[in-house]
């Protein structure tokens, strides 16, 4: 699974953080999200589709 974030889409609000914290980050210089990790295990791909689900500006992809 490979997981990328819209810079352009995404608004910095934290969704994906509070949803899936080893995954996601809020990159606080440019007020965005970011993957902080590219290694998934199992487990992490339940939290990775509810992060994109729920995300307001659709700016999550996960394939």
């Amino acid at each position: 699974m490979e997981v990328k974030i819209d810079k352009d889409l995404c608004t910095g609000c934290g969704l994906c953080e509070e949803t899936c914290p080893d995954i996601f980050k809020l990159n606080e210089d440019e007020d965005i999200a970011e993957v902080i990790k590219n290694d998934y295990e199992e487990n992490d791909e339940e939290c990775i589709e509810e992060a994109v689900e729920c995300c307001p500006t659709e700016a999550i992809s996960a394939a």
